[in-house]
């Protein structure tokens, strides 16, 4: 009888550890889910152009901070155990998010395989594609067959009169002028991106000399025509490789870095490079440190529960679906979105120039969101152009709360702030962290001084990122209130009876 209660005992306490593990993991499913929303909310969104240190707008560096609070919760523990590390359950899960994105040493993180992954994309300029022909012959070819590199054509569509393509056939097409097109008749040229993304180059004939954006000039004859096409080919194929195909670029290394295992990287001199190669622990960073042989995830953690039943309740970090949802936030953040870079000169919005911020602001200032603007930049000596949605700053959840607890903070309305929050109070659309939006009149916070507009950045020596911190640290009793808050670029500390 002893050994059946003791058998009975031991079940319902192994239930209740898994139960624990199980509630665990799927709070913590339900946060990276959160994580993602947010980062789905805010990309492509531009709504401001300002770049911080690191060069990235606000809605990047959202992502890259979405980034580090995603692998952090993927090294959540259960008493001891870490729950995505299949059966290394003493084992962290993942790699700390300074070494996946930056590298270890002599292994290279995140940032380098991008970057090495961009330049072998790019090629020597041209997204690895051969823009040729001779006489009236025009050809666009993928520079190798076998690579995974760079654009690949796709599909040729002419309706230039007197035209014929001579080859639909990937990885090479072209088409033959056998007279002169008239004004107005376009020829489009189809290509895949290395994230399986499309584009098209649609050109059309005119006889203005110079043409348009997107135009060839109509020439004496067939030849100088197709040569004038050849040109404008050549052009478009370069704008687009230094606008679309860095994120495409991106988004194609973080998959073969989160979702490949090993991690796939590029193979020899980049530019020059036609394949990929397995990374090796010595020179690359392994983001997911729990094991990952071949038992099926959710058996690499059993667990009896009775006479006869067995609950199979594993998970892994690198599982598909954990991987890329890390992956897609990554490629966000680090990965910069093409577009608008450190160090590029913007000239003109729209074909008009500018010639200060004041000039740049404006011009944004007074179109209407929903649309695109078509911005000018000189990026190393070289004209490009860069297409840039015009949407609103990104709304992420701002969890507003009116603090309740028995502290300097009662009465005070906070929010987690957001660019939009930010740019709706104004402030920096890239400050972070907790905002007070409204202070009750008669209360605690409106007598120690407390402002709509401050941020508190720290309560009893504890930082405060989001609302529920604040609105946790106010509810516990305190004989004394230590409080850091920034206000008009200036941090002050001041400290309260309780």
């Amino acid at each position: 009888m002893r050994s059946k209660l003791s058998a009975i005992t031991a079940y319902s306490n192994t239930a209740t550890t898994v139960g624990t593990t199980l509630n665990v993991a799927q709070s913590v499913l339900s946060q990276l889910d959160d994580s993602r929303n947010v980062v789905e909310q805010a990309t492509g969104q531009q709504g401001a152009f300002s770049l911080n240190g690191n060069g990235q707008t606000s809605t990047q560096a959202a992502a890259a901070s979405q980034l580090g609070e995603i692998l952090s919760l993927l090294n959540t523990q259960v008493g001891n155990n870490y729950i995505f590390s299949g059966s290394a359950q003493t084992t962290p899960s993942v790699a700390n998010s300074a070494e996946i994105l930056n590298g270890n040493g002599a292994q290279a993180g995140l940032v380098q395989v991008i970057n090495e992954r961009a330049q072998a994309d790019l090629g020597t300029g041209s997204g690895r594609l051969v823009v040729g022909g001779s006489g009236s012959n025009i050809s666009l070819a993928d520079d190798s067959a076998t690579s995974p590199f760079g654009f690949k054509v796709s599909s040729i569509i002419s309706n230039l009169t007197g035209a014929t393509v001579t080859s639909s056939s990937p990885p090479s097409l072209a088409v033959n002028l056998g007279a002169n097109p008239n004004a107005g008749d376009t020829i489009a040229f189809g290509l895949t991106l290395p994230d399986g993304s499309s584009q098209t180059i649609t050109l059309q004939a005119t006889t203005d000399s110079p043409p348009g954006a997107n135009q060839f000039s109509i020439g004496a004859n067939a030849n100088a025509t197709a040569g004038n096409l050849q040109t404008a080919l050549s052009g478009a194929i370069a704008s687009l490789a230094q606008t679309a195909l860095p994120a495409a670029s991106a988004i194609a290394a973080a998959n073969d870095f989160f979702n490949s295992n090993p991690p796939l990287r590029v193979s020899g001199t980049p530019a020059s490079s036609t394949s990929l190669v397995a990374g090796t622990s010595a020179n690359t960073v392994f983001w997911y440190t729990g094991e990952s042989g071949p038992t099926p995830a959710r058996q690499t953690a059993l667990a009896q529960v009775g006479s006869s039943t067995t609950i199979a309740y594993g998970m892994r970090a690198n599982e598909q679906a954990i991987a890329s949802l890390v992956a897609n936030v990554a490629a966000d953040g680090p990965a910069a979105k093409a577009g608008i870079k450190t160090g590029d000169l913007i000239v003109t919005v729209d074909g008009v120039e500018v010639e200060d911020p004041n000039a740049f602001d404006y011009r944004f200032a007074t179109k209407p969101l929903g649309g695109t603007a078509k911005v000018g930049l000189v990026r190393q000596g070289k004209e490009i152009a860069a297409s840039v949605a015009l949407q609103s700053l990104p709304d992420t959840p701002r969890n507003e709360v009116q603090i309740k607890g028995q502290s300097p903070f009662l009465g005070a309305t906070v929010a987690t702030l957001s660019p939009a929050l930010a740019d709706e109070l104004r402030l920096d659309p890239q400050t972070e962290g907790v905002v007070i939006t409204a202070v009750a009149d008669g209360s605690a916070a409106q007598s120690v001084g407390f402002q709509k507009g401050d941020i508190v950045v720290s309560v009893n020596s504890q930082k405060i990122v989001k609302s529920a911190d604040l609105e946790r640290v106010t509810n516990a009793s305190s004989r004394q209130w230590r409080v850091t808050i920034q206000r008009g670029g200036q941090q002050i500390s001041v400290t309260f009876s309780g």
